[in-house]
């Protein structure tokens, strides 16, 4: 198997997690990345473009000896619960929530530390940080929305940013891979389930609670279904 080659399988949970839908605007530097658009204005990844990012961000992980040394940031509550459990599997060291400034150019800062790569989950409100990486010369990977500027940002993974199942997802997908590559686990070898990696609300424990998660994954069958056979009967790249 092709280390490139996206799987039935993971085209399944890209799309029931939603992590293929974009936002109404689009950066001129995301295009590349940009399969469609649906009828209500929304962008829709190329989600082997999505995967083949991803993989080559893991090639980059996987090339830095000592874990601690890859700064993992998210001030969105959706990737709290993602960025925590990347940070338990891999060894690396995250910053959850608000970031101090000056944490990658003061040295005098209680929390200043220098890595030699970060990993943000939104450039638009992870800014402070890609802008004092930038000072830094420190290497960016970044999860970034159809509407994401690509400023100061080095390796770029489309995907939807902002929901907590796309985000969950995308660092499970990430983790995944690193440590494949690192030998941790094998290829064909099944690992932890996606869901772990989810942000959960108390509304969310009651519906797992109730038997009411199954539902919500069906609220939108014919989205899923149009982007699925758009990824099977069409060519991603001919975009």
């Amino acid at each position: 198997m092709s280390y490139t080659q996206l799987t039935q399988e993971d085209v399944t949970k890209l799309i029931i997690a939603n992590a293929h839908i974009g936002h109404r605007g689009m950066e001129k530097s995301m295009q590349y990345y940009v399969f469609g658009r649906q009828k209500d204005g929304v962008y829709i990844f190329n989600i082997e473009k999505t995967f083949a990012k991803l993989q080559l961000a893991a090639r980059l992980i996987a090339t830095i000896k000592n874990p601690q040394d890859i700064v993992v940031i998210g001030a969105r509550e959706e990737s709290a619960r993602a960025i925590n459990k990347y940070c338990r599997h891999t060894g690396s060291f995250g910053i959850v929530g608000r970031y101090m400034p000056g944490t990658f150019t003061n040295r005098q800062a209680p929390t200043f530390r220098e890595p030699q790569l970060i990993i943000v989950n939104d450039p638009s409100v992870d800014h402070q940080a890609l802008l004092e990486s930038a000072y830094a010369n420190i290497p960016v990977v970044a999860f970034c929305n159809s509407d994401s500027k690509l400023t100061y940002v080095d390796i770029a993974i489309p995907c939807n940013n902002k929901g907590k199942r796309s985000v969950g997802l995308m660092y499970w997908m990430l983790c995944r891979e690193v440590l494949r590559m690192k030998g941790a686990i094998k290829r064909e070898d099944a690992w932890e389930m996606a869901d772990t990696f989810i942000q959960l609300t108390e509304e969310d424990i009651k519906k797992m609670e109730n038997g009411e998660e199954e539902e919500e994954v069906e609220k939108k069958p014919e989205v899923k279904k149009q982007a699925k056979a758009d990824f099977e009967d069409s060519d991603p790249f001919a975009q």
